[in-house]
């Protein structure tokens, strides 16, 4: 492995290449994380945008009002979900 020091390419030392190795290691165990984090947000945001659905004057026929309910309770259960992160979310009501 090398690097760039003054414009001038030298070997890393063992002990660089130790440390990116930790580096590298740390950065893909956070991947999950960082997906989560990503998820949690989609699915905040699909919950915020679908708030109106359950409002007591939203113009929904009682059955469809139930249908986005249904959603909205899979949204919210993703994160419980024994695959999460890796989940498929589930597809909005028409």
């Amino acid at each position: 492995m090398n690097k760039y020091v003054n414009g001038q390419l030298v070997e890393l030392t063992a002990e660089e290449i130790t440390q990116r190795e930790k580096d590298e290691a740390a950065w893909t165990d956070g991947a999950n994380d960082r997906l989560a984090a990503t998820h949690r947000d989609t699915r905040n945001d699909l919950l915020a945008a679908s708030d109106w659905t359950q409002a007591n004057d939203s113009p929904l026929a009682a059955e469809k009002k139930v249908e986005w309910a249904s959603y909205r309770t899979a949204l919210r259960n993703l994160p419980s979900s024994s695959d999460w992160p890796d989940v498929t979310f589930p597809t909005e009501p028409s």
